[in-house]
């Protein structure tokens, strides 16, 4: 299936293209609108963005695949990030994310069946002072605990996620 972008992307892709210097400078705010119009970055659309920079495939594809900020596949209403990194492993992360695998029926990388979570773990989310840290979609949950953990799940499940809850 062919991937065509947008008029009103190119649009904000142009206006936002004017701001850097070069094509590639612009790629990361660039991949960022894109997934914000799908919600991950699939093949096709990575090959169309990058014909329409004048890039090779293969550097748009390096950057998806670098940064964990960019989801390869669909994934649920909420997705939750756990890192991983030291200071989060030390504070207790390794068992926030068997909790999460217990309470979510799932592994990391899968997304449960309704649609609504998507368990995934992450080098670092760069809030060490904060461990153990989680990103859901674009806020950070610091601090966290299981009784923590679990009231944020709560919340989820009936549409209340509380942004930015530290």
């Amino acid at each position: 299936m062919a991937f065509t972008l947008t008029n009103e992307f190119k649009a904000k892709a142009d206006k936002l293209r004017a701001g850097y210097p070069r094509p590639d400078a612009a790629l990361i705010p660039l991949l960022q609108e894109l997934q914000k119009d799908r919600g991950f970055m699939a093949e096709e659309a990575m090959d169309a963005l990058a014909a329409y920079l004048g890039l090779p495939y293969a550097r748009v594809k390096a950057v998806v695949t670098f940064y964990t900020m960019f989801n390869r596949a669909p994934v649920g209403k909420y997705h939750l990030q756990v890192c991983r990194n030291i200071s989060c492993h030390m504070a207790g992360a390794p068992g926030l994310l068997a909790r999460l695998r217990e309470k979510l029926a799932i592994e990391e990388g899968e997304t449960t069946k309704d649609g609504l979570f998507t368990l995934s773990s992450v080098e670092c989310l760069g809030a060490c002072g904060a461990a153990p840290v989680m990103q859901v979609n674009e806020d950070y949950f610091e601090k966290l605990d299981e009784k923590k953990l679990d009231d944020l799940l709560e919340d989820m499940r009936h549409g209340r996620l509380r942004g930015m809850a530290r």
